[in-house]
C-alpha cells in the first residue's frame, strides 16, 4: 500500500507548489486586501493616488492641545486635533484624481477641556484657531447701532453683544434687533458699576438682574460676562461662574470711545490681530464707519469672524493647500 501511494506524491507536491504561488503573488495579495477593505490600490495610478492621501496625511494631522492656565492669558480653551482618514480619503476619490478637497479628516479631541479648569478671566482663544471675535459692548450709542448691525449682516458677520441691563430695559426694541439678526448676547452688568469695587451680593444683584432682562426681552441666556471697563476681582469672577458665565476680557482694544479716526481704529486692530483675539468695541460713530473695512482686512488674512461661543470652541478650522498634490 504504501510504494502504490508514492506514485501521487509528484501530483501532490507540484498542487502544492502552485497553491502557494497564487497565494503569494502580489496581485493576489491586493486583490484580497480589496475584498476586505474596499480601499486599497489595485494599480499603478491607484498607488499613485494612496500615496499622494499619505502625503497629505503627513501635513495635516495634528495633535489635540488641551485648555490650560496660560501665564499671561489666564483661562484658554484647548484645540481639536486632525487625523486624515486615509481610507475613507481614498474611498472618496477611487477612480479619480487626487483632490485635497476630498480628503476626510476625524477630529479628535483634547483630554482638558474649558470647563475643567478653575474660574479664571479669558483674554483669548487658542492662537492656533484662524478666528477672531468682536465684541461688542453695549451702555449707549443707539445712534450708530443700526449702521453697524447692517454692515454685519451685509458681511455675514456674527458678534457678540454685551448688553447693559439698564440699556436693555430702555431699549427692548434694540435688543431684540440685535438678537434677531443672529448675534450673541452677553452680560454686561445692569448699572455698569466698578465691579472691583462690589461685594459679593451686590455683584450677585449685578449679574443675575441682567441675566432676566436680557432672557425676558430676548429668550437668550448669556453665558459670557464682559465686566464694565474690565473691572474685576476674584470673587467676581467666581460669582459669574457659579450663574453659568465665564468671564471675558479682550485681547485688542479699539478704544473708540476717545472717538478716533475710523483710520486710527482700524490700524489700531490690524497691527495686533493674530488667530484667537477678540477685539473690543462699542457703537460709535467712528467704528460705525471702519467696520466693513475692519471685517475686509481681516478676512485678507485669512481669518474668520465669529461670536464668542464659535470662537472659543474646539473645533480645528482646517485650511485646504491646493498645492499639496504637487
Amino acid at each position: 500500500m504504501g510504494v502504490k501511494n508514492t506514485k501521487h506524491l509528484p501530483g501532490l507536491g507540484l498542487i502544492a507548489i502552485l497553491a502557494i504561488l497564487i497565494v503569494n503573488n502580489p496581485y493576489t495579495t491586493v486583490y484580497l486586501d480589496e475584498l476586505v477593505n474596499g480601499s486599497h490600490p489595485v494599480n499603478s495610478s491607484q498607488d499613485a493616488l494612496y500615496e499622494q492621501i499619505t502625503h497629505a496625511a503627513e501635513k495635516y494631522d495634528a495633535a489635540p492641545q488641551d485648555a490650560k492656565i496660560d501665564r499671561v492669558w489666564k483661562a484658554m480653551p484647548g484645540y481639536n486635533g486632525v487625523k486624515v482618514d486615509i481610507k475613507a480619503s481614498y474611498k472618496k476619490m477611487k477612480g479619480g484624481v487626487f483632490d485635497a478637497r476630498k480628503l476626510v479628516f476625524k477630529q479628535i479631541p483634547p483630554k482638558a477641556h474649558l470647563e475643567d479648569l478653575p474660574p479664571a478671566p479669558i483674554y483669548r482663544a487658542h492662537p492656533d484657531k484662524p478666528m477672531v471675535s468682536f465684541m461688542i459692548n453695549v451702555a449707549w450709542g443707539n445712534e450708530y447701532l443700526p449702521k453697524m448691525l447692517t454692515t454685519l449682516k451685509k458681511n455675514n458677520v456674527q458678534a457678540t453683544f454685551f448688553l447693559e441691563g439698564r440699556w436693555v430695559k430702555e431699549n427692548p426694541d434694540l435688543a431684540k434687533m440685535i438678537s434677531a439678526d443672529g448675534h450673541e448676547i452677553g452680560n454686561h452688568s445692569y448699572s455698569h458699576p466698578k465691579m472691583e469695587t462690589l461685594g459679593d451680593a451686590k455683584t450677585r444683584e449685578e449679574l443675575l438682574k441682567t441675566n432676566e432682562i436680557i432672557e425676558a426681552t430676548t429668550g437668550e441666556k448669556p453665558v459670557w460676562f464682559g465686566p464694565p471697563s474690565g473691572g474685576f476681582r476674584d470673587h467676581t469672577i467666581l460669582i459669574a461662574n457659579e450663574l453659568d458665565m465665564k468671564t471675558v476680557m479682550w485681547t485688542v482694544d479699539t478704544i473708540d470711545w476717545q472717538k478716533p479716526s475710523p483710520e486710527t481704529i482700524i490700524d489700531r486692530v490690524m497691527t495686533k490681530v493674530s488667530p484667537g483675539s477678540m477685539i473690543l468695541m462699542h457703537p460709535t460713530d467712528s467704528t460705525a464707519k471702519a467696520l466693513d473695512q475692519l471685517i475686509n482686512q481681516i478676512r485678507d488674512k485669512n481669518l474668520r469672524i465669529g461670536t464668542v461661543t464659535k470662537l472659543m470652541d474646539e473645533e480645528h478650522i482646517i485650511k485646504i493647500d491646493q498645492q499639496i498634490d504637487k
